[in-house]
C-alpha cells in the first residue's frame, strides 16, 4: 500500500511538473517597441518590422513584438532610452546622440570622416558594444542591435559648395559631435531630432539640415529645399549611431530558450542587416531630389582634404574631453578605425 502511494504520489509529481515546464515553455512574452519616426519611414518599414517578424516567427509566435511609431506612446525622442531602461516601454530605437555627452565612448563612430563603409563601421560598432560599451555607458539597458547610417550630407536652400558657403549658415544638426563639427566648419548649428526638421526648415528657424539621403524622404525634405552636398572619395562627413535597446530586467527575465532566440535574431545580424537598409535606401531618395530638379553637387576630393583639414579640432577636442573623462580618446579612435578596416571598410 505504502509502496503503491508513493508511486502514485511520484507520478503526480511528475505530471505536475510537466505541466509547468509546458506552461513554461508555451509562455507568451508581448514586446512593445516604441521609436520615433513615422511609419512609412525606411527603418521602422523595412528594419524593425521584418526584424520583429523574423523574431516572431522564430518563436514560434511565443514572442509578439507591437510596434508603435513616431512617439505614439508620448514623450520626446530623447525620451526613448530612458523608457526602455525604466519599463515605460520594453523596447526603442533611437539615436545615440540624442542625450548629448550621455554615451561618449559611442561617439567615436561620429568624429568627422571616420566611417568609410558603413556596414563595415556597424560591425565596428557593435563589437565594441560587446566587448566594452554594454558593460559600461549601457549597462541600464540591454542592447539589441547597434548601426550607423549611410553617409551624411548636407541639404540646404541656398546650397553650399565650397567650405566658405559655411559660414554663419543656421543648420539643424542631430548630436553633440556632429553639431561641434558643423561649427568648427563655421555653421550656426541647432541640435535638433529629426521630426523637428520640417517645421524649423518652413519657419526658417534653420535653413540647411545634415541627415542622409535614406531618410529625406520620410520628412520629404527634397520639396522643402532644393540644394544637396554630397562629399566625395571612401570617408564620409559624418554618420550617427543608432541603438535598438531593450528593458534589462525584462530581458532577463525571458525564458532561456525565448532569451537565445531574440539573442539570434540580434546582435550582429541585426546591426550588419539594418546598416546596408538604410545604406540601400541612400540611392532611391537621392533619384527622387535629382528627378524633382534639385541640385545636386559632389564636392572634389581637392575640396573634401579642406573640410577634413579644418575638422581635425573636433577630434582634439574630443580626445580631450574623453581624456578628462578618464576615458582614453586617442586609444578607442585607433580601436574604432582598425575594426573598421578589419571588417572590409
Amino acid at each position: 500500500m505504502k509502496r503503491r502511494s508513493f508511486v502514485k504520489s511520484t507520478l503526480l509529481g511528475a505530471v505536475a511538473a510537466l505541466a509547468v515546464s509546458s506552461a513554461a515553455y508555451a509562455q507568451e512574452v508581448t514586446l512593445r517597441l516604441h521609436q520615433f519616426l513615422p511609419p512609412p519611414a525606411p527603418v521602422p518599414a523595412q528594419i524593425l518590422k521584418p526584424w520583429g517578424a523574423q523574431v516572431e516567427e522564430a518563436s514560434g509566435g511565443r514572442i509578439k513584438i507591437e510596434h508603435f511609431d513616431a512617439m505614439s506612446l508620448g514623450g520626446r525622442p530623447p525620451e526613448l532610452m530612458d523608457q526602455a531602461r525604466d519599463g515605460v516601454v520594453d523596447l526603442s530605437m533611437t539615436v545615440v546622440g540624442y542625450t548629448p555627452g550621455r554615451f561618449p565612448r559611442t561617439e567615436v563612430f561620429e568624429l568627422p570622416f571616420m566611417m568609410t563603409n558603413p556596414v563595415a563601421t556597424a560591425k565596428a560598432y557593435w563589437e565594441m558594444v560587446e566587448s566594452d560599451f554594454q558593460s559600461n555607458e549601457y549597462k541600464d539597458v540591454k542592447v539589441l542591435g547597434a548601426w550607423v547610417h549611410g553617409p551624411g550630407l548636407i541639404h540646404s536652400a541656398d546650397g553650399v559648395t565650397s567650405l566658405e558657403d559655411m559660414k554663419g549658415l543656421t543648420l539643424r544638426g542631430p548630436t553633440r559631435i556632429i553639431n561641434d563639427l558643423m561649427a568648427e566648419l563655421g555653421a550656426e548649428p541647432v541640435g535638433m531630432p529629426l521630426p523637428a526638421i520640417p517645421e524649423a526648415l518652413s519657419k526658417g528657424v534653420v535653413k540647411a539640415t545634415v541627415i542622409p539621403w535614406e531618410v529625406t524622404t520620410a520628412i520629404r525634405l527634397s520639396e522643402l529645399v532644393s540644394n544637396h552636398t554630397e562629399f566625395s572619395g571612401d570617408e564620409s562627413l559624418y554618420t550617427a549611431a543608432i541603438v535598438l535597446v531593450m528593458n534589462k530586467a525584462k530581458y532577463e527575465a525571458l525564458p532561456d530558450d525565448l532569451r537565445a532566440i531574440l539573442d539570434a535574431e540580434s546582435g550582429a545580424k541585426l546591426s550588419a542587416f539594418a546598416t546596408q537598409v538604410m545604406w540601400d535606401m541612400d540611392a532611391p531618395a537621392r533619384e527622387i531630389a535629382a528627378n524633382a530638379g534639385n541640385s545636386i553637387v559632389q564636392l572634389d576630393e581637392a575640396e573634401v582634404a579642406r573640410w577634413k583639414e579644418a575638422s581635425q579640432p573636433v577630434i582634439e577636442r574630443w580626445i580631450a574631453d574623453m581624456d578628462a573623462k578618464g576615458i582614453d580618446g586617442a586609444a578607442l579612435i585607433e580601436q574604432a578605425k582598425s575594426l573598421i578596416a578589419k571588417h572590409g571598410g
